[in-house]
């Protein structure tokens, strides 16, 4: 089967349980805004100009470049016009992931965050550069066979992916390229990241670091991609979405996640996600 390039689909849910594999080639961009997701991704370049954000971090992409992002890190890509933007593109489920290592490996090792040395970008060098794209195409070859065995070798071709992906982000040597990273933004997102539960606005945050709100509210937005007060709610809600999945009620949830009441607290899930919290947890449950 040819590996075809996909049309760009700009949903941001999963329709399969386990994981999806895209092939994107586009000489046009339209830009999509700052957002997270409920599962893993893993974003392989082929080709083109791309900075991608990720909390507050700026990479400046090269082909071959990989990227890792876990649900809980908000981020955005910026591509530039002057070449035809190609990668693949992986979505794989929180619970799948950890079910595919069958207690021998943490395959999501990979994507965490506490781990020290932690890094969303890797550089692999020639070789592994080859041996990660041709078993992206594979993945991508046997997710879209019409094979009755198709699945399954898709998924061993995925183990065998996220096992070499593991190795590689434990051995690497390479360093990131990230520009500008202010000590300012860094600490003014740790401070949410510590505080979103609570009463923040950016008046408060700014007078927390003893500088001008304008000033902050323009180098928060230019570095993070999006607005103090939206990256708020969208730790929020991040958060009454895990919370709704481990069966806390929609009623007790907005409680727990800085809203102050329930109306605020639907209309910012419902704006975001299209549903409404008690969908949302009906959803979990069936």
């Amino acid at each position: 089967m040819a590996n075809r390039a996909h049309r760009f689909d700009s949903r941001q849910s999963m329709n399969n349980k386990q994981f999806e594999i895209f092939h994107y080639r586009d000489k046009m961009m339209e830009t999509v805004g700052v957002h997270h997701h409920d599962y893993f991704e893993v974003y392989f370049l082929l080709g083109g100009t791309v900075s991608f954000q990720v909390e507050g971090k700026l990479f400046l992409l090269e082909p071959g470049d990989l990227l890792l992002i876990n649900p809980q890190e908000l981020h955005q890509a910026k591509v530039g016009s002057d070449a035809v933007y190609e990668r693949y593109v992986l979505w794989i489920n929180r619970n799948y992931l950890i079910q595919l290592g069958e207690n021998q490996a943490d395959l999501a090792e990979c994507f965490d965050q506490q781990i020290p040395g932690h890094t969303n970008l890797l550089r692999p060098d020639k070789m592994q550069r080859a041996v990660l794209q041709e078993l992206l195409k594979k993945i991508n070859d046997e997710f879209y066979s019409e094979s009755s065995d198709s699945n399954l070798y898709a998924q061993g071709l995925l183990l065998q992916f996220m096992v070499e992906v593991n190795r590689l982000t434990r051995t690497s040597t390479q360093t990131q390229k990230k520009v500008e990273e202010p000590d300012l933004i860094t600490r003014v997102l740790a401070y949410i990241g510590a505080h979103y539960q609570e009463t923040l606005t950016l008046e408060q945050i700014a007078a927390e670091f003893y500088v001008s709100k304008y000033y902050l509210a323009h180098e928060f937005s230019r570095r993070v991609g999006t607005s103090v007060y939206r990256y708020i709610t969208f730790r929020r809600l991040m958060l009454a979405k895990e919370l709704i999945a481990t069966g806390m009620t929609p009623g007790t949830v907005y409680q727990n996640c800085g809203f102050g009441d329930y109306a605020n607290f639907y209309r910012a899930f419902k704006a975001e996600y299209g549903i409404s919290p008690k969908e949302f947890a009906r959803r979990m449950n069936s």
